[in-house]
């Protein structure tokens, strides 16, 4: 039997909920049962485990999901790339003859995936374009979020050197067929492009420096922990230097540091104020 449990703690839980699992025995099996510490430790039973013998059980869930808003949820699109005996989903998305995909637009409920020439593979979900695994499909991360796609086009155009290029870049001293490397096999480079209609501004998606496209906007929980840390220290340290009460609202402190814009632990947005989206000032 498994039984996920959620975090206690307000500032973790994503769903806002607050919840532990208890598990509580009896002659015939056990039960499995919710704590709600957001109301004052309430017991829902949620399932019953019946042993018959030594190797088999049986689970009865108790009632339907009440924690479950239809409102507040939305149904996962993960891509089927098919097998030898069926095709891929009705999503998929193929190159044209000039081996580009063709630009299309993306609204909320756009659903497209496709391979790159690299084998990784990048699709919509939920107006937000994705990175899956290419084995698996499984969803790895965001790329680009919704804020920044929805109501644009996107298409994948190829972007390298020609053979011919090449050809004449063997000549240049230092670039002796080093950027034409790719040229010897079948891995095309390319480029993810999307086109504003209103404004004919185009963003071009640069994948990570190791090949994927998912942006890693979330830093390790421990490192975030003591950024914040820092931050409450530089805090005090203001206050005790300029001889005021240690309050938040006496001293203003700033982060600087690499790529990375925010101690939030959730990734929710790519748009850059005043870059891909209206300045926030």
């Amino acid at each position: 039997v498994f039984a996920q449990t959620s975090v206690m703690r307000a500032g973790t839980s994503r769903d806002g909920r607050q919840q532990s699992r208890l598990i509580r025995g009896n002659k015939d099996g056990f039960e499995i049962c919710t704590v709600d510490h957001q109301k004052d430790g309430k017991i829902r039973l949620d399932a019953s485990i019946t042993f018959l013998g030594d190797n088999n059980e049986v689970g009865i869930y108790a009632h339907e999901d009440e924690a479950y808003e239809h409102d507040k949820y939305f149904q996962v699109y993960q891509p089927n790339a098919g097998d030898k005996l069926h095709p891929p989903d009705a999503g998929f998305k193929t190159y044209n003859s000039d081996m580009n995909i063709d630009p299309f637009d993306i609204e909320m409920d756009t659903v497209a995936w496709w391979y790159m020439s690299c084998g990784r593979a990048l699709g919509m979900l939920n107006g937000n374009l994705i990175e899956y695994d290419s084995s698996t499909l499984a969803p790895l991360g965001l790329v680009v979020g919704a804020d920044e796609l929805v109501g644009k086009k996107i298409g994948v155009i190829n972007s390298g050197l020609d053979a011919d290029t090449c050809a004449m870049m063997f000549d240049e001293e230092g670039m002796e067929g080093a950027d034409c490397a790719a040229l010897a096999g079948d891995l095309r480079e390319q480029a993810v492009v999307l086109l504003d209609k209103d404004t004919s501004v185009v963003t071009v998606v640069q994948p990570n420096e190791d090949g994927s496209y998912w942006r890693k906007i979330v830093r390790n929980k421990m490192v975030r922990m003591k950024e914040v840390r820092r931050v409450k220290a530089a805090k005090m340290w203001a206050a005790d230097v300029r001889g005021l009460e240690y309050d938040d609202d006496n001293v203003n402190v700033v982060s600087s540091w690499g790529p990375y814009m925010t101690t939030s632990g959730t990734a929710k947005t790519t748009s850059v104020p005043g870059l891909t989206a209206p300045s926030a000032l």
